[in-house]
């Protein structure tokens, strides 16, 4: 954490001429001009959104990654694992809408409000998130689709007319989302999730004495196809299973048979795509599935959607990695969605699709999913898992930033994200990673000293020592001029 004035050294800027010594904050320079040519606004995705100085934040580094749409493009390793989990998931009942086309900027109410956000909740803060203006934002999660894709199985939807429900009975959502986060090789600001849910609801039909309940009757069904296919195709899978409630207690609204079904069915799905992703990189690795067993346990977790809440770990190369969240979905949350009282039981998971392609593709630099060179898009193709070759390792260099932060009774703190955020905007895909070296006190004066290490690398070309110092001094100076800090 940092601590800066607490006048917003961000809008001055905007009202003051401009200096042609120092550097101005691109994104900075793009308000300016927004508000130089009085309209006042963005265009984003083709839609035309208002700014507002006490909220705009977003870098133009992430208005050129909003398009890009990675996990929509089927040689990219997004794309094909993406593409992998949603035919192998509805590949026993083709149960699943796919959603891969949501635009990225969505609304408050959407992202935090509709989910149960409390007003003080961090990820709302500016230094978590980037805001298009008071109203808008770049999506944080793909659950801010969640209500709306709910809504469509039932046959309406808050953003739209009342249509026919659809006979599928759960969801996918593939989408890339945004976040301010530290750098490093497997921190970026735009990256990929997928969520997805599944949903049976309780039939009013009466049934003839002795049986159990038709969406019972239909959920054992579900969950033999599944536990079918999964002794079918990964008989390789060794699976550590957690079926215990101490800790991880149920929702009242649920009854036992329907816990036990419902969870049987959640983790028979995701063992079931997580057996299909590692085997497709065992096959590509020339190894044979019966000669290496795929260990997987289930541990349990907390999620503020789902009770009881599980996480997935693999055993990949010596270690145990967590793969994916889920449990079954909150009574609240369904309510929320626009279903009736104890109508309805069903699950949903989440995962991170930029972790697990680093992972089976071997990628070594998250940064590498958003180059432009065919040297690296020309290594995959759709629908294969293949090991990335590096095309060459390109010198890196390092520079330090060490400052005196001010001594004023009237500071603020803001998050360290904020100094990454200045970091990325002047380096771009420059800049490796960046790290607090040095934290120290004087103990005399009181004054605290800050030092960051930052590396600069190409992933595709040399970099030169002229436009290193020059981005290295655009950094200082935006220190000094947003924070008031003093160089060292």
């Amino acid at each position: 954490m940092i601590k800066v004035a607490k006048h917003d050294k961000l809008l001055r800027p905007l009202v003051a001429p401009m200096s042609h010594s120092r550097t101005i904050f691109p994104w900075r320079r793009l308000l300016l001009r927004c508000y130089s040519q009085g309209k006042a606004q963005l265009k984003i995705n083709g839609a035309d959104y208002e700014t507002n100085p006490e909220f705009t934040n977003v870098s133009g580094n992430i208005l050129k990654l909003s398009d890009r749409s990675l996990h929509l493009k089927p040689s990219h390793p997004i794309g094909i694992l993406r593409k992998q989990i949603e035919d192998k998931l509805n590949s026993t009942s083709n149960a699943y809408c796919l959603y891969n086309n949501f635009r990225p900027v969505v609304t408050v109410e959407e992202n935090f409000d509709s989910l149960g956000f409390p007003p003080d909740h961090p990820g709302r803060s500016k230094s978590d998130t980037y805001y298009v203006n008071n109203k808008h934002l770049f999506r944080t999660h793909t659950s801010a689709h969640e209500m709306e894709c709910f809504g469509n199985i039932l046959g309406f939807s808050a953003n739209s007319a009342p249509k026919d429900p659809t006979d599928k009975h759960g969801f996918l959502i593939s989408a890339d989302v945004y976040r301010r986060d530290e750098i490093d090789r497997t921190h970026y600001p735009v990256f990929h999730q997928m969520e997805g849910a599944h949903i049976w609801k309780r039939s009013q039909e009466p049934v003839a004495e002795g049986r159990e309940p038709l969406h019972i009757q239909k959920l054992r069904a579900d969950l033999l196809k599944l536990k079918n296919q999964l002794q079918d195709e990964s008989n390789n899978l060794v699976v550590h299973d957690d079926t215990s409630l101490d800790g991880n207690p149920k929702q009242d609204f649920m009854s036992d048979i329907e816990v036990d079904l419902c969870s049987q069915h959640l983790k028979r799905s995701i063992e079931l795509l997580v057996a299909q992703v590692f085997n497709k990189k065992l096959e590509s690795m020339g190894t044979k599935q019966s000669e290496n067993q795929l260990k997987v346990r289930w541990i349990k977790a907390y999620f503020p959607w789902t009770a009881p809440s599980w996480e997935i770990e693999v055993f990949w190369q010596g270690e145990w990695l967590e793969l994916c969240g889920c449990g079954l979905v909150r009574e609240q949350v369904l309510l929320n969605a626009g279903y009736e009282p104890n109508n309805t039981v069903g699950w949903a998971f989440g995962l991170g699709l930029d972790r697990i392609a680093m992972l089976l593709f071997e990628i070594p630099d998250i940064r590498l999913f958003w180059t432009l060179d065919e040297r690296f898009h020309s290594q995959f193709s759709e629908g294969t898992i293949s090991k990335f070759k590096p095309y060459s390792k390109y010198p890196g260099t390092v520079r330090d930033v060490a400052f005196w932060l001010p001594q004023k009774q009237d500071c603020a703190i803001i998050h360290e994200n904020d100094l990454m955020e200045i970091v990325r905007e002047m380096a771009g895909d420059l800049v490796e990673s960046v790290k607090l070296i040095d934290n120290f006190v004087h103990p005399k004066t009181g004054k605290q000293s800050l030092c960051y290490r930052i590396n600069y690398q190409s992933m595709d070309r040399n970099l030169t020592n002229e436009e290193i110092n020059q981005i290295q001094e655009s950094v200082r100076q935006e220190l000094v001029h947003q924070y008031n800090v003093t160089l060292r």
